[in-house]
């Protein structure tokens, strides 16, 4: 099973500008909060350097010492004032980009060809949709801000440094090829050691998903000692990935602590020996060791929150690389002329050199019933996909009129064909809400009238608030012949020419899903239907039937010409009667 794939770095700094561009005032408007915050952070140490050279002057006074009180007091005051402000616009500002970072994933996420994300497998868009979105929401929230105001103190107290000696702020330097190195070195293994671990979680989150979604499939199979296996070589793969970037920041943070300590230790020495010769004034001495000490603050956040950018990058990466992957269809395209389906030599597979469909031709006249039956594994639902347009062939065409069905904008597609399958979803909200889906301008009335198309009009009618009946995980629970019905009823409303029913029926029981397919038939009245299905009832009121063996169509025609026949399908009918009383 393949991965979603991961936006190269060029790509994620392109999307990174392009986020700074959209949001530059108000960051811009922060920072400068922040700078101003910064430059009043400066004014103690200036104070106590001023204080300092006054003392050894003997000219210091009550007086100039509640000058210098008052400012540190409106310094202080003024600092924390700011750095109020400041902090309030970053967090609106994270909160501002976070939700709009959730907004474009999710349009992404529902802008992927379904060929993709059924290859992918839940576990990688899971992984992407929890871990990674958590991980981004820390940066973005935190991370970033906190990194871009670190590097703003950090650039104002050098400025300071220097303006208060240059001479004495030169010793400051000797921790740079520390800082410099050990970080470039972190940074150059740190960032695949990230993504391995991203790609961990993800391996191990489609593990215990599936194996939980699975898990009577596992266990009638006596398949839990093997999955059993899989997720223990998943988490083990976990954990040596975090040992390894675990290990990375062990090494790092030490180094960089000791880089800190050598260039208080040496600013001090020096600066302490140039006001011994009176290059500098002890207060500029004091002045420029305090504002050392003061300055490995804000560079022990940046290279702190480096490595919490790294994750966000690594996240970022990954929910980039969501929206690299593109639907080949066009966004706009012409209406067919007629609504003829036509498959023309057709050849599919979904593996590199093994065809499931070996040469398919069909062609399906407008209203016409089609019943497409066979054995497993013989190539009926491959078939049933390709007809509503969700494959493309390997080679051949499916086309409808004259438009081929792959290269057709989704939004034309849909409304001439529509695919339904025994698989069905919920979505939290209200029964009201799950029909509408098809039709969000649907009236009480036409929701009503296509649940009853269903059978499904009075046990939503008996439901405590009717239509208006929350449902999904945390509201009323509904059976899977219930949730299969209303994912019927929403085909009704959509109102396709075409419908591909693939075993849409299939759970419900024989009797019921006899009733309500003869419910059906009067609503689909005139359009075209194509029913792939092992109950051959189906089959026996087609207008035709379509015997698919081994990838391809053994035998076509009405049910009593292909019972004449005696040949496929008239022993599938003798076989499936045998099991259930004829139809009448």
């Amino acid at each position: 099973m393949s991965q979603l794939p991961v936006a190269d770095t060029r790509v994620v700094r392109l999307y990174a500008t392009g986020l700074i561009r959209q949001h530059r005032a108000p960051l811009t408007r922060m920072l400068s909060l922040y700078a101003l915050a910064a430059m009043m952070a400066l004014v103690p140490a200036w104070i106590i350097g001023r204080i300092t050279n006054l003392a050894t002057d003997h000219r210091l006074t009550s007086r100039t010492i509640t000058y210098y009180v008052v400012g540190l007091l409106a310094s202080s005051l003024a600092f924390a004032g700011l750095s109020f402000l400041a902090r309030r616009r970053s967090y609106v500002l994270g909160e501002t980009v976070f939700a709009q970072l959730r907004e474009e994933f999710l349009e992404s996420v529902l802008a992927l060809p379904l060929v993709v994300v059924e290859r992918a497998g839940t576990g990688d868009l899971l992984s992407r949709t929890t871990n990674d979105m958590e991980a981004l929401s820390r940066t973005v929230r935190f991370a970033m801000p906190e990194w871009l105001v670190a590097v703003v103190q950090a650039l104002v107290t050098l400025v300071a440094m220097v303006l208060v000696s240059p001479l004495a702020s030169v010793a400051s330097i000797v921790s740079l090829p520390i800082l410099y190195f050990s970080t470039r070195y972190y940074l150059h293994y740190a960032t695949p050691g990230y993504r391995r671990e991203r790609m961990s979680y993800a391996s191990m989150s489609g593990s215990v998903s599936e194996t939980a979604e699975g898990a009577r499939t596992v266990d009638a199979h006596r398949l839990g000692p093997r999955q059993a296996a899989r997720i223990e070589g998943n988490i083990r793969e976990s954990f040596y990935s975090e040992m390894y970037t675990l290990l990375m920041r062990l090494v790092w943070f030490p180094t960089i602590e000791i880089a800190f300590a050598l260039a208080v230790a040496t600013t001090l020495a020096w600066s302490g020996w140039l006001a011994l010769h009176h290059s500098i004034t002890i207060g500029a001495a004091t002045t420029v060791t305090l504002y050392v000490v003061q300055i490995n603050d804000p560079v022990d956040r940046i290279v702190s929150w480096l490595d919490e950018l790294q994750i966000g990058q690594t996240s970022l990466a990954r929910l980039v690389g969501v929206s690299v992957v593109r639907d080949d269809r066009p966004i706009e395209g012409r209406e067919p002329s007629n609504e003829t389906i036509t498959m023309h030599d057709v050849r599919y597979a979904y593996r590199e050199g093994h065809d499931v469909l070996n040469g398919v031709s069909l062609t399906i006249r407008p209203g016409e019933r089609l019943a497409i039956v066979g054995p497993s594994g013989a190539g009926k639902s491959t078939i049933g996909r390709l007809l509503a347009g969700i494959d493309a062939p390997r080679s051949g065409t499916v086309t409808v009129g004259d438009v081929d069905l792959a290269t057709m904008p989704l939004t034309i597609l849909r409304r001439h064909v529509a695919l339904v399958t025994q698989e069905h979803h919920i979505f939290l909200g209200t029964v009201r809400e799950n029909l509408a889906l098809a039709k969000p301008a649907a009236s009480d009335d036409e929701i009503e009238r296509a649940l009853a198309a269903v059978d499904a009009l009075e046990w939503v009618r008996a439901l405590p608030d009717g239509l208006a009946t929350e449902l999904g995980t945390t509201g009323y629970p509904v059976t899977s012949a219930q949730a299969q019905q209303l994912a019927l009823a929403r085909l009704v409303l959509s109102d396709p020419h075409t419908l591909v029913l693939d075993e849409a029926t299939a759970l419900l029981d024989p009797r019921a899903a006899r009733h309500l397919e003869r419910s059906l038939s009067a609503v689909l009245e005139g359009r075209t239907v194509i029913a792939i299905a092992h109950r051959l009832h189906t089959a026996h009121d087609a207008d035709r039937v379509c015997v698919v063996v081994d990838g391809l169509v053994a035998e076509i025609g009405t049910h009593d010409e292909l019972v004449a026949l005696d040949g496929e399908y008239a022993s599938l009918w003798r076989s499936w009667r045998n099991e259930v009383p004829e139809p009448s």
